[in-house]
């Protein structure tokens, strides 16, 4: 993966990009691909929804988990982004929420894909929310 591959979705108010590794490894991307087509439609509406109107009010769909770290929620899915300068989104990590609670491991994983994503690309470090 690369730059010009990594865009899921370019709105009026906010372009939705995989976060991918130095070695162009996408683990959001990869969990994305082994979901069927109705769980990839549903993430992709809420992609959608933010990318052209800026907001998701529903909480149950998108909400803060906590330093600065956001979650898609399409049932029983978790996407898990952050909010970055030039009013981009970036996915960061993905799994399938098993529990009342998100797993500590997943919001770390989320933080740690942030910063070296902040460390390649020190242009983006200001969000724009």
């Amino acid at each position: 993966m690369n730059k010009e591959d990594c865009v899921i979705y370019k709105g009026n108010f906010f372009q939705i990009e995989w976060y991918y590794t130095e070695k162009g490894e996408s683990q959001p991307f990869d969990y994305f691909n082994t979901t069927d087509l109705a769980q990839q439609r549903k993430f992709l509406m809420l992609c959608q929804r933010l990318g052209d109107f800026g907001k998701i009010v529903d909480k149950t769909k998108f909400r803060s988990e906590g330093d600065e770290i956001y979650a898609f929620k399409p049932q029983p899915d978790r996407y898990l982004a952050f909010f970055r300068k030039g009013k981009k989104i970036i996915v960061t990590n993905a799994y399938r929420k098993s529990g009342q609670k998100m797993p500590k491991g997943e919001k770390d994983l989320a933080i740690k894909c942030m910063e070296d994503y902040l460390k390649r690309n020190p242009d983006t470090e200001e969000a724009d929310k």
